[in-house]
C-alpha cells in the first residue's frame, strides 16, 4: 500500500492548473444538479472523509465534500492510479492490484488507509463494501464513522431472507415464496414446484441484478441455481439463495427513504426503474407515470415503516414490484446510496450525499414529510461501455480515444468518473456515466434526453447510446406503458438499432451525400494550393450513388453556399450546416428540422460512418462511374462461422464443459465466460463433434477470441 499526500491548498492549486478542463467538466454538473450547492458553515461534520469506492460515485461524493469544506481521501487499485477520482481527491492511497478482491474489497488495506490518512469517516458509495456489515463493524471498532446505516440494519436488510421476515412483521406487503435458504439444486426444484412457476432465484446477499435468475421449469431452476450461487459467491462472498414467486410483467418502482439516528424518517418519493436488462436497470425516471397520490403515499408509508422497524439511519431505498392493478410487493431494501439517486435530487432539491454525512455525524433531519416536493421530472440513462446488439448489452473494453459530455446543454447533469484517455477494463463495472436530464414536464425531460444523447461523443469503446435513444423515443415508453419485460417485448429478436423509415432514410442518404461532396471540395481546395490551374472550375452539380444497408440509391446534389439540395430517389431534401469536418458533431438543418449527427469516420473509398438518431450507419458514396466500375468487383464470401464458437465479450473463462471428441447437441453448454461479475453460458449453435478446444478455465479472453471449434 502506498500513499501520497500534499497540503490541501497546494493540492487544490495543482488540480486547478493541471486539470482545469477536467474540473470544469466534473463540476459543471453543479450548475444543473438541481440540488443545493451550498452548505451551512455552522454545521461541523468531519474534517476528512475516505471514499472506499471508485469511478463516478467516488467523484460524486468528493463534489459534496468540497461543498462542505471536507478534505477527501481516494483509494485506488494500481490500474486506477490516474483515474479521475484519484485526481479530484486531496489524498490518494493505493490499496492493491486490479482484481476487486485484492483492492476495493480488501478490507485490511482500506482500514490501513484510514489509519494512515487520519480519516474520521468513510463513505462506501455503492457496491463493493457499501453493504458489508463486517466493514462497518471494523470502522466502528476504531471510532471511525461509517456513512451509512448501522450494522444491525445492514445485517437485517442485507439478508433477503431475514429482510422479508422483518417486512412481514412490519406489515409491509411481501411476495409469496420460500422463507429459508435453498441448499441444493434439487431442493430448489422441489421448492419451485411447490411455489409454482415462474420463480425468481436470487442471492440472499447483495443486489444490482447479480445472482438473479428467472426459471420457468425444472431444468432452468437447476441451471439458475448453479449460476446464481456462483455469481453470488463471486460478487458478495455469500452463495446463499432464496426462491420466491416471479411476478410476470411487473413494474419495478422504488421509494427513497432518509432517516436519522433520532427516530425521524422520510420518504422522498419514488423512482420508476422498470427498464432493465438481465435484472439491471438501464433507464430510470422520477416520478413514475403510473402512481397516483394514494398509491405513492401508501408505498412511502410502508417504506418508512420498514426503515423504522430496523432503526435505519441514512439514505436507503425500498424496492417494490407493482402489478397492473397497483398492488405492490416488497422486493428488497438497499442499505446504501442508489446508483439512480440523482433523479431524486433533481425533483426534491436535496443533496443526498450531504444528508448522509449530516446523519452520520448525528444531526437531526432538517425536513418534515410535508417539506418534500415533486418539482418537475427527471430521467436518467445509464451509459455503458457495452454492445447493445448482443443480449441488450455485453461489456466492451478499450480506451476512450475521444470523449465529450453534453454539458453545453441546459438542464443536463452527467455523473462520471472518466475522461478522454481513460481505460474501460474487464475488472470493473462498464458504466461510463449517468446521464440525467430535467424538465418542468416529462415531455421536456425526454426531449432534453434525446438532445443530450445525440450530443454525447464517445469513441474508442462500443457503447449503448443507440439502445438508450431508441428506448426514450419509443411510443410505448413515451406513453408510460412499461414493465420489466419492456426490452424483450419491444425487441423480441434482439435489439437491431434504429429501423429506418422512408423519411429517415432520405435524411440519412442526403446527409451522407452532402458530407461526401463537402469533403471532396475541401480536398480539391487543399490540393489546388499545390499546383496552378489554368482553368479553375467550381462544380455545383454531382451525380452520385449512395449505398446504405442492402440498397443502392441514385442521388443528385446541387450546392448553393452552405446549402445542398439533394434529390434522393425522386424526392428533394435540403441540407445545410457549418460543415466542420474536424468536429465529431455535425449539426445540420434537414428540410428545416435540426438534427445532430456524429461524423465517425470516412475513407478514400467513399465509406462514411455516421451516427444518426443514436445508431451508427455504414454508408458508401461513389460517383456514378465509380459505382459502375465497382459492380465488376468480385464479392467477398463471408466466413462460415457455424463451426466456430468465439467469445462475444472480453472476460475470464470460468468453466469449459467439453473436450475434443465430445458430441454436443444444439443449445448444449460449451463454456462459461465471466465479465464484470456476470456469468454467461455459451452454447453450441448446432449439433456436432468437438474438433478442438482453445481455452481453459482461468484464462482471460478478448472479444472475438476463438474458444471452441466444431467439426
Amino acid at each position: 500500500m502506498a500513499a501520497h499526500r500534499l497540503s490541501p491548498s497546494l493540492n487544490r492549486l495543482l488540480f486547478a492548473v493541471k486539470y482545469s478542463s477536467l474540473q470544469s467538466r466534473c463540476c459543471a454538473g453543479h450548475c444543473y444538479a438541481h440540488y443545493s450547492t451550498v452548505s451551512s458553515p455552522s454545521e461541523k461534520t468531519f474534517d476528512k472523509i475516505l471514499i472506499a469506492n471508485r469511478g463516478e460515485i467516488a467523484c460524486r461524493v468528493i463534489k459534496t465534500c468540497r461543498k462542505m469544506g471536507i478534505q477527501t481521501v481516494a483509494v485506488h487499485s494500481d490500474v486506477d492510479f490516474s483515474a479521475v477520482h484519484v485526481k479530484m481527491a486531496d489524498e490518494a492511497v493505493c490499496v492493491g492490484p486490479a482484481p476487486t478482491n485484492k483492492s476495493y474489497l480488501n478490507m485490511d488495506a482500506i482500514m490501513e488507509a484510514v489509519r494512515a490518512t487520519g480519516a474520521q469517516a468513510v463513505h462506501p458509495g455503492y457496491g463493493f463494501l457499501s453493504e458489508n456489515k463486517e466493514f462497518a463493524k471494523r470502522l466502528a471498532a476504531e471510532n471511525v464513522a461509517f456513512i451509512g446505516p448501522d450494522t444491525h440494519a445492514i445485517m437485517a436488510m442485507g439478508d433477503k431472507i431475514e429482510s422479508k421476515l422483518i417486512a412481514k412483521a412490519a406489515e409491509v406487503n411481501t411476495i409469496p415464496g420460500y422463507d429459508g435458504v435453498v441448499k441444493t439444486a434439487e431442493e430448489a426444484v422441489t421448492i419451485s414446484q411447490q411455489i409454482g412457476y415462474p420463480v425468481m432465484i436470487k442471492a440472499s446477499a447483495g443486489g444490482g441484478g447479480k445472482g438473479m435468475r428467472i426459471a420457468w421449469n425444472d431444468n432452468e431452476t437447476r441451471e439458475g441455481f448453479r449460476f446464481s450461487s456462483q455469481e453470488a459467491a463471486s460478487s458478495f462472498g455469500d452463495d446463499r439463495l432464496l426462491i420466491e414467486k416471479f411476478i410476470d410483467n411487473p413494474r419495478h418502482i422504488e421509494i427513497q427513504v432518509l432517516a436519522d439516528k433520532h427516530g425521524n424518517a422520510l420518504w422522498l418519493n419514488e423512482r420508476e426503474c422498470s427498464i432493465q436488462r438481465r435484472n439491471q436497470k438501464v433507464v430510470e425516471e422520477a416520478p413514475s407515470t403510473f402512481l397516483d397520490p394514494e398509491t405513492r403515499r401508501a408505498m412511502g408509508e410502508q417504506a418508512v415503516k420498514l426503515a423504522k422497524a430496523v432503526q435505519y439511519s441514512s439514505a436507503g431505498t425500498v424496492e417494490f414490484l407493482v402489478d397492473s392493478k397497483k398492488n405492490f410487493y416488497f422486493l428488497e431494501m438497499n442499505t446504501r446510496l442508489q446508483v439512480e439517486h440523482p433523479i431524486t435530487e433533481c425533483i426534491t432539491g436535496l443533496d443526498l450525499v450531504e444528508q448522509m454525512i449530516r446523519v452520520a455525524k448525528g444531526y437531526h433531519l432538517k425536513y418534515k414529510q410535508e417539506d418534500i416536493p415533486i418539482n418537475g421530472w427527471a430521467i436518467e440513462s445509464r451509459v455503458y461501455a457495452e454492445d447493445p446488439y448482443k443480449s441488450f448489452g455485453l461489456p466492451s473494453v478499450g480506451r476512450l480515444s475521444q470523449y465529450k459530455e453534453p454539458l453545453n446543454l441546459s438542464n443536463v447533469r452527467v455523473d462520471s468518473g472518466i475522461q478522454e484517455g481513460s481505460d474501460i477494463s474487464i475488472y470493473y463495472d462498464p458504466m461510463i456515466s449517468k446521464l440525467v436530464t430535467y424538465g418542468a414536464t416529462r415531455a421536456e425531460a425526454l426531449a432534453k434526453m434525446e438532445d443530450a444523447l445525440d450530443n454525447y461523443v464517445i469513441r474508442g469503446v462500443t457503447h449503448n447510446i443507440p439502445l438508450l435513444r431508441e428506448i426514450i423515443t419509443h411510443p410505448r415508453f413515451i406513453s408510460g406503458d412499461i414493465t420489466t419485460n419492456f426490452l424483450p417485448e419491444v425487441y423480441p429478436e434482439g435489439f437491431k438499432g434504429l429501423q429506418l423509415g422512408a423519411d429517415s432514410r432520405r435524411e440519412l442518404l442526403a446527409s451522407a451525400a452532402a458530407l461526401h461532396v463537402t469533403a471532396q471540395l475541401r480536398s480539391q481546395r487543399l490540393l489546388g494550393d499545390l499546383r496552378v490551374s489554368s482553368a479553375p472550375v467550381e462544380l455545383s452539380h454531382w451525380d452520385l450513388v449512395v449505398e446504405l444497408e442492402e440498397g443502392k440509391h441514385s442521388v443528385e446534389v446541387t450546392k448553393s453556399g452552405n446549402v445542398y439540395t439533394v434529390e434522393v430517389d425522386g424526392e428533394q431534401v435540403e441540407v445545410s450546416g457549418q460543415w466542420n469536418l474536424a468536429s465529431p458533431l455535425l449539426p445540420l438543418s434537414i428540410n428545416g428540422t435540426h438534427r445532430m449527427l456524429q461524423y465517425l469516420s470516412r475513407d478514400a473509398s467513399g465509406r462514411i460512418d455516421l451516427q444518426y438518431k443514436g445508431t451508427s450507419f455504414k454508408i458508401r458514396v461513389l460517383s456514378k462511374l465509380a459505382a459502375e466500375l465497382n459492380s465488376y468487383m468480385p464479392e467477398k464470401v463471408p466466413e462460415d462461422t457455424s463451426s466456430l464458437l468465439r467469445s462475444p465479450m472480453p472476460g475470464t473463462v470460468v468453466a469449459v464443459s467439453v473436450k475434443p471428441g465430445d458430441t454436443v447437441a444444439e443449445g448444449q453448454e460449451i463454456c462459461v465466460i465471466e465479465a464484470m461479475k456476470m456469468q454467461n453460458s455459451l452454447t453450441a449453435a448446432r449439433g456436432a463433434k468437438v474438433k478442438s478446444v482453445h481455452c481453459k478455465a482461468g484464462e482471460t479472453v478478448g472479444e472475438g477470441d476463438l474458444l471452441v471449434e466444431l467439426e
